[in-house]
């Protein structure tokens, strides 16, 4: 996550330098000065940096969750100074004054896209390259050791797996791992007798530890001396964390979350958050107001029944209260069949319904939840109670993602298609905890344009 927001803040400096390199190209070298003391060139650099960051992130430019081809970069990156440039050319008509022409944006149009080209053609070359990535050895020859291996052979992520190193008893004796392997025979390096000795040999720079079971079995005297010979240590959680941008909810305890870095909450944040969430609910709400009695009447054409549909759903520290959205299915949908998650097509779902629901225009109303404080922008989604009761008794840890407000977008919204199943509910559980571990400003801004390219291209509406 923070190598998409450090690519983000990179390719801004490349942009703001292109437009510079325009300007003194169009106006000459003497008059730059003049021009950057001119409000409307800051206003000018704002619009194509925001034009151009947000343009290369809707045509998935920074996507590190696909293993993309250099052809791919490619198309990506023109496609999304195509879209800069109608961004732009629409700004420029929506404000000619604010604006220094179209000849001086073009021009730094085409020298930012050359830049930004070789900064992530350069990235991709050392995402692929072995030498600039980390070396891996994974402790452990079992199931977990075999998933961790064969995320980090995906090389989606910059590591490299150097093979897996198995450990015996105090006793002496084989464990389950050793016993029957899973991992590929020819990748088990030998035992961690002298661990410190293959990881030099190997020059291994991080230890991920993926032991089936470590009571009498985890070598702490080896694994301490790797330690203070520099080499790092990591839990297997840790690193399928740090890689998919979720929690292994399989492989953690309670001790776990008490001692891992995150989960942190303070008065600034929680302050800061809250304003954000007031401003941006508020001109929401001002901006879609007008639009409210166009999209009442499209409701009642379409079908009997009131325009507004309240629920309840559980919300922060498992309080209720009252949802708000546009209704989209037909009165009393839910009479004959109880609560029932959403399926694709439907049939409870109305005409204007699925347009409403795929758009996300039935969720506008969540806007006045966020202002009354019953919501936050950002969150888990809330889930009606009777689910939240269902799946309390089956999902280890589900109570946990009630410890913030929920959201009218989150982390499992925009990383993973709509859930209507238990297994969905606990696939979602690992984004929802991940964000409450990790949030932040990053995080949160990060969320906002996955959400503006969720809604432009309706992903996951049911």
């Amino acid at each position: 996550m923070s190598k998409v927001i450090y690519s983000m803040l990179f390719d801004a400096v490349l942009a703001v330098a292109a437009l510079l390199a325009a300007i003194a190209v169009r106006f000459g070298n003497a008059d730059i000065g003049g021009k950057l003391s001119d409000s409307v060139t800051l206003v000018t650099i704002v619009i194509f940096v925001v034009a151009v960051i947000f343009s290369s992130h809707l045509m998935e430019v920074y996507d590190e969750s696909k293993n993309l081809k250099k052809r791919e970069v490619v198309v990506n990156v023109l496609f999304g100074a195509a879209t800069s440039f109608s961004l732009i050319s629409v700004a420029y008509y929506l404000g000619a004054d604010a604006m220094l022409g179209r000849g001086i944006l073009f021009i730094a149009l085409c020298m930012f896209v050359p830049l930004q080209l070789i900064s992530q053609t350069l990235q991709l070359i050392g995402k692929r390259q072995s030498r600039f990535s980390r070396r891996v050895l994974v402790l452990g020859t079992g199931d977990l050791a075999l998933q961790i291996g064969e995320m980090i052979s995906s090389r989606i992520h910059n590591f490299t797996l150097v093979g897996y190193a198995f450990c015996d008893t105090d006793s002496g004796e084989k464990t389950v791992d050793t016993v029957s392997p899973i991992v590929p025979q020819d990748r088990i390096m030998g035992s961690c007798d002298d661990l410190l000795g293959m990881a030099k040999l190997n020059r291994v720079d991080l230890i991920v530890m993926a032991l089936s079971e470590r009571r009498g079995v985890f070598p702490l005297r080896d694994v301490l001396r790797c330690k203070l010979n520099g080499i790092q240590i990591m839990d297997a959680p840790s690193l399928y964390e740090m890689a998919q941008g979720k929690l292994m909810l399989e492989s953690i305890t309670p001790s776990w979350f008490i001692f891992s870095d995150g989960f942190r909450r303070n008065t600034i944040l929680n302050t800061c958050k809250r304003a954000i969430d007031v401003a941006l609910s508020g001109f929401g709400l001002l901006m879609t107001l007008p639009f409210f009695p166009l999209i009442a009447l499209a409701i009642k054409l379409d079908s009997p029944g009131p325009v507004l549909f309240r629920q309840e759903r559980v919300g922060n520290h498992e309080r209720l209260f009252v949802l708000y959205k546009f209704r989209t299915m037909g009165q009393d949908a839910e009479k004959a069949s109880g609560a029932v998650w959403a399926e694709k097509n439907d049939p409870r779902v109305t005409r204007l319904g699925k347009f409403f629901r795929g758009s996300r225009i039935d969720e506008i109303p969540q806007l006045i939840n966020v202002l009354k404080g019953d919501m936050s922008f950002i969150g888990p989604r809330p889930e009606r109670l009777e689910f939240v009761e269902k799946l309390k008794l089956v999902i280890p840890f589900y109570s946990k993602r009630h410890f913030i407000k929920p959201g009218l977008t989150g982390w499992a919204q925009v990383r993973y298609p709509y859930g209507a199943s238990v297994e969905d509910a606990f696939e979602k559980l690992r984004y929802d905890l991940y964000y409450i571990k990790n949030m932040g400003p990053n995080l949160d801004t990060l969320i906002f344009f996955e959400t503006i390219k969720v809604v432009l291209f309706g992903y996951g509406g049911r």
